[in-house]
């Protein structure tokens, strides 16, 4: 498989270093070019933290901004970032208001996220509060283990939790309204084509001509399923009856429906995705108030899909609206 890379080891810090250069007027380098952040901080307003692996632009460093992200943490692809960048974001900042760490939930970025908290504290000059996605529902729940992975649905809690923080709520609110955006999230995705990993330049996965896998992470994983390949329709009515049997009942109840690419699918088909989910949610009573279609949230080149679906209240709608100027994501 061919790809636009120097070198395998070089293509995530060679990516950000374009991605700077095109959105200087936006973020910047930190320290040591350990994290990319907003190039104008907000005194006093609580500074908001995410981060993972390369491999899934336009998260985490496209959402970089102002309404969004103060500070994106990158680590090499599909490998978290080391607790060191993640404190070096933390130190540079925090302005005294404390900061926010929107962590997805895997192992390697919990557990780092997690170790640069404890360094931050024992500092005492910090404060920390940490909200874990784990919106994905193909992976069960389960009292032992990681437990369901954070995906699509992190630019949610991002955005909601960057919009408040933008207004001014306190470090103590963030934490509770982060965590009802991801308790009120639902995400699964489906892939036709495996990741094509640099290091190796092979898929992680390999399907058939007539395959699916139903259930992927954005790392590459394999999903809970590999099932025969359908129509766009009965795909999408797969996703959505999962998402709908988990949330209990939506009936009556405003969502935010988001349809994402993982990274090797047209826009034209996105599209298509969103239509049949718009339309399949509202024969079940979800009431659709805000939408939200593209590629947001990657693997690479996988080409696959991701329904995300968020219940909405009042409150999280006013926030959902409100400014934001990213690189990757602005109104």
């Amino acid at each position: 498989m061919k790809k636009f890379m120097n070198s395998a080891a070089t293509l995530a810090q060679d990516s950000l270093e374009g991605f700077v250069a095109a959105h200087g007027d936006i973020v910047m380098f930190g320290a040591e070019q350990k994290y990319v952040r907003r190039r104008e901080l907000s005194p006093g307003k609580v500074a908001i933290i995410s981060g993972g692996g390369a491999g899934h632009e336009p998260m985490h460093t496209g959402f970089v901004g102002r309404g969004m992200l103060d500070a994106a943490c990158t680590g090499h692809v599909f490998t978290s970032p080391t607790p060191d960048q993640i404190l070096a974001a933390i130190r540079e900042t925090d302005s005294g208001a404390g900061t926010l760490l929107i962590v997805k939930n895997y192992d390697g970025d919990v557990m780092n996220f997690e170790m640069a908290a404890e360094m931050a504290i024992a500092g005492g000059r910090h404060r920390i509060e940490t909200i874990i996605v784990n919106d994905d529902i193909a992976v069960e729940r389960s009292a032992r283990g990681t437990g369901r992975r954070g995906v699509a649905g992190t630019i949610v809690v991002e955005k909601i939790a960057g919009a408040a923080a933008q207004a001014g709520a306190p470090l103590e609110e963030l934490k509770l309204l982060g965590d009802a955006v991801v308790a009120a999230t639902r995400t699964m995705g489906v892939a036709l084509k495996g990741t094509t990993v640099p290091q190796t330049t092979r898929e992680t996965f390999l399907l058939g001509p007539d395959e699916m896998e139903v259930g992927i992470g954005i790392h590459g994983e394999p999903g809970r399923s590999r099932d025969k390949v359908t129509d766009a329709s009965s795909i999408v009515a797969l996703i959505c009856r999962h998402i709908l049997d988990d949330f209990g009942s939506l009936k009556g109840q405003p969502v935010l429906l988001f349809v994402n690419g993982l990274g090797g699918t047209p826009l034209s088909e996105l599209y298509l995705v969103f239509g049949l989910a718009r339309a399949f949610l509202e024969e079940h009573g979800v009431v659709i108030a805000r939408s939200l279609v593209g590629t947001y949230v990657t693997s690479l080149d996988m080409a696959g899909i991701s329904i995300t679906v968020t219940q909405l209240d009042e409150r999280l709608t006013h926030l959902w609206d409100e400014p934001v100027q990213t690189a990757s994501l602005r109104w």
